[in-house]
This record gives structure tokens, sequence and C-alpha cells, in this order.
């Protein structure tokens, strides 16, 4: 057990977009020291020199376990490395927190819970939306709308410049209805607390600029137990529109709820990371009508004051890490989920390819 008066060690292994801000967090909590940026290039350099080049650089993963013994790792590599980094951290006595998707196979996302069970050490997964305030009380609020519920939900992205190269890369080994819809698929499951059924989805290939196997556009559907159906859409590249980017949205026969933003439907943002999560207001519609077949009350508009922003999310997920290991969380609901949705994910890949249903 980690001493709980001394901060938590942890090595930062990947430092683009998601690693940056994880390791911002830990810069600034006391809870956490960082004791080493791992990447292959010069992204941990450019981290670094915004941390006021305070910590040890390493280009080799398994070097900087070894000359840092660390008490945590986190890892925002690509997705096709989380499995054999994340095994190698809980060999070596680490804790661990992962950005989604856990793993790029269901088999080796099975393989860390196993590990993780195994060795007694604490693994997270970035679900950046279930710390989110504003997400917690959407998820809330679909709960009150009766069954079935309907959601319907998307991400698409045009991307450009660096983010075009990092949708490339991530696209070599996942699609992006998998890396992103696991966040998506995992809203739909708490929201219905059902279980999924069938899924069904569309993939195209809209550029050579991916492998053969693979697509860039993708839509998927998910039929629940309790009748409860959704649709999710995620696009990445410089083809896709910008129009109706952000759609996050539930309904059932009682009425239904909207996430609205302002800020992140704006024309040219659909690729910022800090667009994703921005909220701002959620809509509430009571569907109850009078014997006129008017609404018996008007819409309301409902504004959190906690509203934080990309970085603040990551700060709190990191608190939650901290808490976990130094409180000795329960996480087997909180990975079964992870796995659950990954799960999901991966049958609506296979749906695409298949050109056919899949019963779950």
């Amino acid at each position: 057990m980690i001493n709980s008066k001394k901060p938590i060690r942890v090595l930062v292994v990947g430092c683009g977009n998601m690693g940056t801000s994880h390791a911002i967090a830990y810069h600034n909590l006391k809870e956490f020291t960082i004791c080493g940026l791992v990447s292959k290039g010069k992204s941990k350099n450019i981290l670094n020199e915004k941390l006021d080049n305070k910590y040890a650089l390493f280009n080799d993963y398994e070097d900087a376990l070894k000359a840092t013994k660390p008490d945590a790792v986190c890892i925002s590599t690509y997705p096709d490395t989380h499995e054999k980094f994340a095994i190698k951290a809980l060999d070596n006595d680490c804790d661990v927190f992962i950005e989604k998707p856990l793993a790029d196979t269901v088999a080796g996302a099975e393989r860390i819970v196993q590990k993780a069970m195994q060795t007694e050490k604490k693994v997270v997964v970035g679900y950046i939306l279930r710390h989110h305030p504003s997400w917690q009380r959407f998820v809330e609020l679909s709960q009150n709308l009766g069954k079935p519920l309907v959601m319907r939900m998307n991400l698409n992205q045009q991307s450009k410049g660096e983010m075009w190269n990092v949708h490339r890369n991530l696209m070599k080994s996942l699609s992006p209805i998998v890396d992103c819809g696991v966040h998506y698929i995992d809203v739909m499951c708490q929201m219905t607390n059902s279980k999924p059924v069938q899924v069904n989805a569309i993939g195209a290939r809209l550029t050579k600029d991916i492998p053969e196997w693979n697509y860039n556009y993708g839509q998927l559907q998910i039929r629940f137990e309790d009748g409860s159906v959704g649709w999710y859409e995620a696009g990445w590249g410089p083809m896709i529109s910008e129009t109706a980017f952000f759609i996050k949205d539930v309904f059932g026969p009682k009425g239904s709820a909207s996430i609205v933003t302002k800020n992140g439907s704006a024309i040219g943002k659909s690729d910022s990371v800090e667009s994703h999560t921005n909220t701002e207001t959620i809509r509430y519609h009571c569907a109850e009508i009078d014997e006129n077949n008017q609404f018996k009350q008007v819409d309301s508009i409902i504004n959190l004051e906690d509203e934080p922003d990309h970085q603040e999310l990551c700060k709190r997920e990191q608190q939650y890490f901290f808490r976990a290991i130094k409180e000795n969380t329960d996480l087997n609901i909180h990975l079964k989920d992870a796995v659950n949705s990954l799960r999901i994910a991966f049958a609506c890949d296979e749906s695409i390819r298949k050109k056919k249903s899949i019963d779950l």
C-alpha cells in the first residue's frame, strides 16, 4: 500500500492531447508527483516545456519503468499498446490510469482486468464523461422519461493538421465508432440500465489515407432488452461535414432531454477536444398535454453552475484515481462496464464488416 502521507509517483506514458492534459493535472495536484514523461517523438519535450522542464524524459517505456520505479502509470498512448503497457505496469506493482478504450480487443481488455485482480492493483479507465456534472445530470434526467428510451448521439470531427495525423494513426488499429463510441455506448447503458441484445452498423471508407480494412465514418444502432434503442455516429477526416456534428439527445414516453451547446457547435470547432465535453445547458421537455393537446409545461432550460472545462475534467479524473488507490475503492463494476462497452463497440465493428446485424 502506498504511504498515505506521500504523493503518488506517476509515470506518464504518451504525451499527446490526453497525455498532456493528464500530465498538467498531475503537475498541479499535490496528491501526485510526476517521475517521468515517455514518448517516442518530441511531444514529451514540448510537454516538459509547459511544465517548467521539471521532469525526466524517456524514449522507451520499459527503460522508464526500470529507472523511475513509479507507484502508478498513466497510459495515454495509441490503443494497440494499451494491453502490453498496462500488463507491464501491473507486473511492476503499479496502479494504472488508462485512456479509453481499455484495449484494442475484448480479449486484451479482459486480460488487463484479470491481471488487475491477480495483482490487487487499481485500474481506472478514462471515461471522462462520468466525471462531468452535466452529463451526470443528463443521465439522471433520462431515467425519468419512462421506457423505452430513444437515444441519439454523435461526434463527427472535421479533422485537419496535426489532428488528422492523430486520427490516421488511431485508425491503424481502431475505427472511430470503437475509439469514440465506447464513451457513448457507456452513456446509453447507464441511461437504460438494460441489457443490449442486438447491434447493427454501417460504415464507409472515404479516404485512401487509412488501411483498406478500416473506415473513417461509421454509425451504430443498439437494441436493448427493455425495448430502448440508440444510435451513435462518428466520422473523422478533412471531408467530414461540420453540420450537426454534436447531437446528444434522449426521449421517452414522458418527454425528452437534450444537451444544448453553443460554443461546441460553432463552425470550425468539431475537432477541438474542448468542444467534445461542452454542455452549457440541458433542455428538458415534458410530454404531458391537456384536453386540447397543448403542453401543460414549457420546456425547462437547466443551467448547471458547475461546468468544468476539459482540463478541469482531467483533474477530476485524476482525483478519482487518487481516491481509488488511497481508499481501496472496489473497481470491479467500473472495469466490467469498460469491458462491456468495448464488447458492444466491437460487435458494431463486426456488423459493418459482415454487413449484417449481430446478436449479443
